[in-house]
C-alpha cells in the first residue's frame, strides 16, 4: 500500500506545497517538509463524503463537533496514558494554530519562554509574536537529552512558560515519564505553564511507551496545555486541524474565551473536525501498516546513510525524520545547496532559521515517501560529493 506505484505524483505536482512536489522543478525529490507523498486513509475520505452528503454544512459548536472532542479525548487516553474528558478539548485551525494560541494566552510582552535548541521553529515563532522573549535551553543533538542544569539557570522573574517538544523534531526522541516528571517538578517549584507540542505522539517505533506530559503527575496536571495534529500521522495537513487540551476545565474555557473561539471569530471547518474524528475512529489499520512502512524507511535510510562519510545520521524513536550530522564541514545551507545543485534533491538544513542555533551542522531528511524515493533521494545526496 506504500510503494511508488501507490503515489500520484500528478496529484503532488498540483497539491504538494511547503517546499514539496509543487514547488520545485521537475527532476528534484523533495525530502523537506514533513508530509507524507501518500494518498489519505481512503476511510477519511468517505467520511468527508458521507458527511456533506445532505447538504448542509452548517455551524459547528464554538469549541469543537462533540464526536471530534471525543474521539480526540478517547485517543489520548487509550493510547497516551491519558485522562482527558472530552469537554477539555478544543478543536483548532492546526496544531501550529494552538501553539500560537497559548503562547498569546501566557504571555505579555516582554515575558520570557524557555524552548529547546534545537527545536521546530514554530517555537520561537509562536513566543515572538505572543510578544514575548525567546530563551533557549540546549538539547543534546545525539541523545536528545534535555540539559536541565542550564534549562533552571534560565529561570527568573519574567519566565512564564516552558514549552517542550514530544517527541522531538528534528531529533526524534520520546522524553519518558522521568523526565517529564523532572519537569512537572520545575515547573511547579516557579509557578510556570508548560506547553508540551504532541503532535509526532503516533509517529512512535518500537513500540516505544508514550506519556502525554500531563499524565505523569498531578504537578503535571496544573497550568499545562498539550498540542496535538493530524498532519503527520494521517496526511491531512491540507485540512488544518488540531486540538488543545488542557486538564483544568476553568483554565480551557479562559482560554477558549479569551483565543476568541466564543464567537464566530475563530473556529475550525467542521469537515476538517469530521476527518479528524473519522482518523482515530476509522482508519487506525491504515495508520498502522503505515507506521510499519515508517519504520522500514527509518531503518533503510539509517543504513544508507551510515555507510556514507559524508554524514552521521541518527536512528529516531519517533517522527519521519532523520538529523544527521554534517562530516565533511559544510553548513547546513551550504550542504543543502550542494545536493540540490548536484544531487536535486531538496533536505532541509540544519540552520538557525529552522530549528535555532543548536541545529548548525546538521540537516534534515524526511522519509514518509516510498522506499524506491527515499533509496534513490539518499544515494543521489551521497553521489553528489
Amino acid at each position: 500500500m506504500f510503494t511508488n506505484n501507490d503515489i500520484n505524483f500528478e496529484a503532488l505536482k498540483r497539491k504538494a506545497y511547503n517546499g514539496r512536489w509543487a514547488t520545485l522543478e521537475d527532476g528534484i525529490i523533495p525530502l523537506t517538509a514533513a508530509d507524507p507523498d501518500f494518498r489519505t486513509a481512503p476511510e477519511i475520505e468517505q467520511g468527508i463524503i458521507e458527511y456533506i452528503k445532505d447538504g448542509y454544512l452548517s455551524y459547528g459548536p464554538f469549541s469543537g463537533l462533540p464526536e471530534f472532542k471525543k474521539s480526540v479525548a478517547d485517543h489520548f487516553n487509550h493510547e497516551k496514558h491519558g485522562s482527558f474528558s472530552p469537554e477539555k478539548v478544543l478543536a483548532v485551525n492546526s496544531a501550529a494554530q494552538g501553539m500560537f494560541l497559548i503562547a498569546s494566552y501566557v504571555l505579555n510582552p516582554g515575558d520570557e519562554a524557555i524552548i529547546l535548541d534545537p527545536v521546530d521553529f514554530l517555537f520561537k515563532k509562536s513566543v515572538e509574536t505572543a510578544g514575548g522573549k525567546v530563551m533557549l535551553c540546549p538539547v543534546d543533538t545525539t541523545t536528545g537529552e534535555i540539559d536541565f542544569e542550564r534549562l533552571v539557570s534560565l529561570i527568573n522573574s519574567k519566565t512564564k512558560l516552558i514549552s517542550i517538544c514530544n517527541p522531538h523534531n528534528p531529533l526524534g526522541k520520546v522524553y519518558s515519564k522521568e523526565v517529564l516528571i523532572q519537569v512537572a517538578e520545575i515547573a511547579a517549584a516557579h509557578d510556570l505553564w508548560v506547553m508540551s507540542d504532541e503532535i509526532w505522539s503516533d509517529i512512535v517505533y518500537d513500540h516505544k511507551d508514550f506519556h502525554t506530559y500531563s499524565s505523569v503527575s498531578e504537578k503535571a496536571k496544573r497550568k499545562s496545555f498539550t498540542v496535538y495534529g493530524f498532519s503527520k500521522s494521517f496526511g491531512i495537513a491540507g485540512l488544518r486541524i488540531g486540538a488543545v487540551l488542557c486538564n483544568d476545565q476553568d483554565i480551557l474555557e479562559d482560554f477558549t474565551e479569551k483565543s476568541n473561539f466564543n464567537s464566530t471569530i475563530e473556529g475550525v471547518s467542521t469537515l476538517s473536525q469530521i476527518a479528524g474524528s473519522v482518523a482515530l475512529e476509522k482508519a487506525k489499520p491504515w495508520y498502522k501498516e503505515f507506521l510499519a512502512h515508517l519504520q522500514n524507511n527509518r531503518d533503510l535510510a539509517f543504513r544508507l546513510l551510515s555507510r556514507s562519510e559524508i554524514v552521521t545520521p541518527n536512528l529516531p524513536e519517533a517522527t519521519f525524520v532523520l538529523f544527521p550530522k554534517i562530516e565533511n564541514g559544510m553548513s547546513g545551507d551550504t550542504f543543502a545547496q550542494h545536493v540540490l545543485t548536484h544531487g536535486k534533491v531538496a533536505i532541509v538544513p540544519g540552520s538557525e532559521r529552522w530549528f535555532g542555533k543548536g541545529a548548525e551542522g546538521h540537516i534534515r531528511i524526511c522519509f514518509s515517501t516510498s522506499q524506491e524515493i527515499l533509496e534513490e533521494g539518499i544515494n543521489r545526496i551521497i553521489r553528489s560529493f
